[in-house]
């Protein structure tokens, strides 16, 4: 009777739903009163069949006490309270929890670090009164970005180069092998607020721009303001200010600019085009922080004063083409530029650069020809590029070849072939000279 009953009893058993721990205990008792039944009641392997079930059930049950385990952790640091503490094993057999921080994902960093380091071999030719001049460059940036929140950030840039020459990071190999400069170029605060993003200190550039105008390491100091509207289909609006701090006098006017940009760009593609007007107005009272590298070719007065203001209008225009496929983009830049506060008739400078190719991708070419010309006044030359030794009154044709060999990795060869433009303020450079730049560039980013 004991031996019909058990056996019903199991059956019973392997037949209902129950849940792990009703029926683990269930188990449990049936399997107690079939051992005090006679031998002959249950054979051997049914027992072990009973065995092997209650062990099942035994995993089955922990695997479900970790997964609470695991439910009751997320909830908590979804609600913020510290974590629960893990439910105990039933079995030292049972297979263990995937830990909680597997089933979250990992949260991005709030420290974004990027930087490059190019070096570089130059020559130049072409002086008829000077000599041939071979030399070593080498340019390190290094920069950081750390998010206080969705909406504040923090950054700067550490760069090699003189640190009283804005428009460089260039230093050369020379000075029996003394150690490089390192300054810190960039030290900012952000906010971005949805279309608005705010940004003061000394700041990364916030103009789109050629370096006929701005080059590309000029960091200006103040603040920047800059709002983007987009439309449907991709196409944007940017309006962008800047209150550029030139220079701070403690006895007497301080030297600024205040300056603004409008920029529309088409919707994103193989073709698309971007057109950008703006307008700088400085006011430079005093050259008192200013040296030789600052003023470079524009016109000074006996006083040490510019002999000319600079309200200069800047437009930049680029259209990319991709009837040649993904690989061979072409590319057309230009950029006008005019002084409306120049005393002099050399009040304008343009440039139009053409590319065929891209860098993007590894063993990716790029062919680029650009023929720029810059009179005397035409633009600031304390913050015009400095590929050239002169930062105004030049005309210049550049032949340049990219090559992308591995991801990050850039080489260039650039061929510059310029000569003064106007004789009155070539100074002394004879103005029939045309001279030649060459340099060979391999540059790494991370």
């Amino acid at each position: 009777m004991t031996g019909r009953c058990s056996q019903g009893s199991v059956a019973r058993l392997m037949s209902a739903s129950w849940r792990p721990a009703g029926g683990l205990l269930l188990a449990a008792m049936v399997l107690g009163n079939a051992s005090s039944a006679s031998a002959q009641t249950l054979p051997a392997d049914r027992i072990a069949e009973l065995r092997q079930q209650l062990e099942a059930l035994k995993a089955e049950q922990a695997a479900t006490s970790a997964k609470i385990g695991q439910i009751a952790t997320i909830l908590d640091q979804i609600e913020g309270k510290p974590a629960s503490s893990p439910a105990p094993a039933v079995a030292a057999a049972s297979p263990p929890a995937a830990p909680a921080a597997a089933a979250k994902a990992a949260a991005p960093s709030r420290l974004q670090l990027s930087g490059d380091v190019r070096v570089r071999y130059e020559t130049n030719r072409g002086d008829a009164d000077g000599r041939i001049r071979d030399r070593g460059v080498a340019r390190g940036r290094l920069r950081a970005a750390y998010a206080i929140d969705k909406n504040l950030s923090i950054g700067g840039q550490l760069s090699t180069g003189d640190p009283d020459d804005p428009n460089t990071a260039d230093i050369t190999l020379s000075n029996w092998d003394d150690d490089l400069l390192v300054s810190l170029d960039q030290l900012y605060i952000k906010g971005v607020f949805g279309n608005l993003t705010l940004i003061a200190g000394k700041i990364p550039q916030p103009f789109r721009r050629t370096d006929l105008v701005w080059d590309g390491d000029v960091s200006p100091q103040g603040l920047s303001a800059a709002y983007r509207l987009p439309f449907a289909g991709g196409a944007a609006l940017r309006a962008t200010g800047l209150y550029f701090q030139v220079d701070e006098a403690a006895g007497g006017p301080d030297s600024s600019m205040i300056g603004g940009q409008l920029e529309i760009a088409s919707q994103p593609g193989p073709t698309h085009f971007e057109l950008a007007a703006g307008y700088y107005d400085y006011r430079l009272n005093s050259l008192t922080g200013a040296d030789a590298g600052d003023w470079r070719t524009n016109r000074l007065l006996a006083t040490g004063r510019y002999a000319s203001d600079f309200n200069i209008l800047d437009v930049v225009g680029s259209a990319t083409f991709g009837m040649l496929g993904e690989r061979w983009p072409i590319q057309l830049i230009g950029n006008y530029a005019h002084n409306f506060g120049a005393q002099v008739d050399g009040d304008t400078a343009f440039g139009a650069d053409l590319y065929l190719g891209r860098t993007s991708k590894p063993r990716d070419w790029r062919f680029g020809y650009g023929y720029a010309q810059a009179e005397v006044d035409s633009v600031l030359a304390a913050f015009s590029h400095d590929n050239l030794d002169f930062g105004t009154n030049y005309r210049l044709h550049t032949i340049s070849l990219d090559y992308v060999p591995r991801t990050n990795m850039l080489l260039n060869l650039t061929w510059y072939h310029y000569q003064p433009l106007d004789a009155r303020w070539s100074g002394l450079q004879d103005p029939n000279d045309w001279l030649e730049r060459v340099r060979m560039n391999f540059s790494v980013n991370f």
